[in-house]
């Protein structure tokens, strides 16, 4: 994978924060092992200082804040800790569904490999569902997740019969082009591989308050593969 250049990220920047659109395939933070790059890494190559105030999974790409000072960390953190941080993600799901802000109550406890399950006595876990588009065997929906939760939303959809495209970990089958086009084939030979090669799913949007009090939301355009899959879907009504 080739690394990208740190300011080509940069959606929004003021003298507190910088949000980026986070690529997928590139960890937030360090992982428990090796000494991968992350996007952490990359921040410090240019801001001494920087913290990256929340995170997204290694395959999830989208809006992610990272603060310049300690004050600016301090003043975000406060605002995820009392749930003032609104955020909106897209994922392509399996199956088509209607839902017009459903709320999705379940509780979440993680488990020791790095999974999460739906338990009753996990910690309370809240998310919005709203449909944006219906396909032939998927739809695109916009999930906001009241509460953080680890793997909250690929959970959630889960429990809806919904899983997310490509999300093998919960339920969500790989997509091939092959099920929609009826003239698809190969080189002999060739083996098709999924069309989009890690779980379809996207931090649209952040909204936070800036350090003065004034109110921003950033909007991080999908990256090239999540694009494409939504442009074959809308082919295939």
């Amino acid at each position: 994978m080739k690394l990208p250049e740190f300011k080509d990220l940069i959606l929004f920047e003021d003298e507190d924060y910088v949000v980026i659109n986070k690529p997928p395939f590139l960890a937030t933070l360090d992982e428990r092992f090796g000494g991968a790059p992350n996007i952490l890494r990359l921040a410090r190559e240019q801001y001494d200082d920087i913290q990256a105030c929340h995170r997204l999974d290694k395959e999830t790409s989208g809006s992610l804040a990272l603060a310049k000072n300690p004050a600016a960390y301090r003043h975000l953190a406060m605002q995820f800790e009392d749930r003032q941080v609104k955020k909106v993600y897209h994922a392509v799901s399996w199956g088509v569904h209607e839902y017009e802000g459903l709320e999705v109550d379940r509780s979440i406890e993680t488990t020791t490999k790095g999974k999460a399950r739906l338990a009753y006595k996990g910690k309370p876990a809240v998310t919005l569902v709203r449909t944006l588009e219906t396909y032939a065997r998927h739809t695109l929906l916009e999930c906001q997740p009241i509460t953080g939760r680890m793997h909250q939303i690929r959970l959630h959809l889960a429990y809806l019969q919904a899983p997310i495209v490509g999300d093998t970990m919960y339920g969500g089958d790989n997509f091939y082009l092959s099920s929609l086009k009826k003239k698809f084939n190969m080189k002999q030979g060739e083996e098709e591989q999924p069309f989009i090669k890690r779980f379809a799913l996207h931090a649209r949007q952040l909204t936070f308050s800036l350090l003065n009090g004034e109110p921003i939301t950033v909007e991080a355009p999908y990256p090239k593969d999540f694009r494409v899959l939504v442009e074959n879907m809308q082919q295939y009504r």
